[in-house]
């Protein structure tokens, strides 16, 4: 009997804690700003440290300005005072089970497309790089979570997968059309559109 995949978060960690080993803390990321070592450090801090949830949450309103410089904060302390190689040590374990992140079904929901879509962010910062092929499982859940994050970028927005014909999602009124893989899409709605493969119409 064929055992079940591990779960995409599962995955997507343990392929990103090898690509930052492989590259080294002064890679390049898609993140402005930041190195591999900047990324990996705002993971752990992200995994292990709750009080810098509302900060990530937050972020884009009044209030979660301060909020945000508290998070930040607590990246660069990491960042600075912990070795490289604990740093990525720590994003391949993950969180410990005591916090939110360490819930299991949580960790998969919310860290499913966080990791995937940082460890783009690292390898399309790397010369050569190509869209990956994901299984389709895979795609349907990072389709999921790209429409999700279209609601917080705009209203008036029509995602369409290429992947699968027919299968679309509007976002209030017709407006711009993004078609694209789920990946893609996902990407574009986090703010990678320089490195997102999509057709605007």
């Amino acid at each position: 009997m064929t055992s079940s995949p591990a779960p995409l978060a599962i995955r997507e960690r343990a392929a990103l804690a090898d690509l930052l080993d492989a590259v080294g803390p002064d890679a390049p990321t898609c993140c402005e700003g930041w190195t591999s070592a900047h990324l990996a450090a705002h993971l752990v801090v992200r995994d292990r440290r709750p009080d810098a949830g509302p900060g990530y949450a937050l972020e884009t309103l009044p209030i979660g300005k301060r909020l945000h410089a508290h998070s930040a904060r607590l990246e660069e302390e990491y960042r600075t005072r912990t070795p490289f190689a604990q740093v990525v040590a720590a994003v391949r374990t993950g969180p410990p089970k005591w916090t939110p992140m360490g819930i299991p079904a949580l960790s998969n929901l919310v860290n499913a497309g966080e990791y995937a879509i940082h460890h783009e962010d690292l390898r399309r910062a790397q010369p050569g790089w190509e869209p990956r092929d994901l299984p389709q499982a895979d795609r349907d859940q990072l389709w999921r979570t790209a429409t999700l994050f279209a609601r917080r970028v705009r209203r008036g927005l029509v995602l369409r997968r290429t992947d699968v014909p027919g299968v679309e999602k509007r976002i209030g009124k017709a407006g711009t059309t993004l078609a694209g893989d789920p990946m893609e899409l996902l990407l574009w709605t986090s703010g990678r559109t320089a490195v997102a493969r999509v057709e605007q119409s």
